[in-house]
């Protein structure tokens, strides 16, 4: 069974320049495969009821797929690679080589989805390079993480590759039995968030299909919303409420009060700003 858990995460300055420098890395690696598998598709292709008289003389290539390209990768780590409208030089062995073989499988998937169509036959659009602002996620593999420590609503975790520790703040907290199986970094507008896939595979999954609904099997629901408890089931078992807005309503307005008597514009102001948004 798998569980996501999504979190805003905290990472200092160097943290922060790492993390989008890896973006930049990926957001390169995606852009050239499917610049590859685009020329490949323009010089090979030719319609089926008629000749054209002007046409492309490639060298004889095999058709770009994920695992040629993958093996592409042992080659660009060995020396920088200059990115030639930008005159850049990027650095592969700075990213986890796992996210970068989860690129490969992006752009994999999103030419399948161009070329095949899914399960279903429906097929999407072209798919289109992106920018810097496009593309906002990386995906950090299991064995590439360790948990540091946990204390109060916080966690710690180190990220290969990545100098310090990682802090993520836990507004609700981790089930037990789960195991960290990936992370998925995204950049947004108010900061950077973790999604934490956890799995547990003592837990069968769910397939409603395969049970019939018995009155042994069965349980009713309603939500009670009074007092201390916001669900009740019909085995007389009652769900306590969390209430978490009213547990910080105290501290909430402490901060407030603080906010408000600090000039506007200064520093100060600020910190408490982004503290009363937690």
């Amino acid at each position: 069974m798998l569980l996501n858990y999504q979190y805003r995460a905290y990472p200092n300055t160097t943290q922060k320049l790492e993390l989008n420098y890896w973006r930049r890395l990926a957001q390169y690696w995606y852009n050239w495969q499917l610049g590859e598998r685009f020329q490949w598709w323009e010089q090979n292709r030719c319609a089926l009821n008629s000749c054209p008289l002007i046409c492309h003389l490639p060298e004889l290539k095999d058709k770009p797929d994920y695992y040629s390209q993958k093996k592409l990768l042992p080659g660009k780590k060995k020396d920088l690679t200059l990115v030639y409208h930008s005159g850049e030089l990027l650095d592969f062995t700075r990213l986890p080589s796992q996210t970068l073989q989860d690129v490969c499988n992006r752009t994999k998937k999103a030419f399948e989805r161009f070329v095949k169509g899914d399960r279903n036959g429906k097929r999407s659009g072209k798919p289109r390079f992106k920018n810097a602002a496009q593309y906002r996620t990386l995906k950090i593999e299991g064995q590439a993480i360790t948990i540091q420590r946990i204390e109060k609503r916080c966690l710690w975790i180190s990220i290969a590759k990545l100098s310090g520790w990682l802090k993520i703040r836990l507004h609700r907290l981790l089930p037990d039995g789960f195991k960290l199986k990936n992370l998925l970094l995204t950049k947004k507008a108010d900061g950077w968030h973790t999604s934490l896939v956890l799995e547990n595979p003592t837990v069968p999954v769910f397939s409603p299909d395969k049970i019939v609904p018995t009155w042994d099997n069965s349980m009713g629901m309603d939500a009670v919303l009074h007092k201390d408890d916001y669900l009740a089931t019909s085995d007389n078992t009652k769900l306590p409420s969390l209430k978490s807005f009213r547990k910080s309503q105290d501290r909430l307005a402490k901060v407030s009060r603080r906010k408000s008597l600090k000039k506007k514009g200064s520093k100060s102001r600020r910190l408490l700003a982004k503290r009363q948004s937690r």
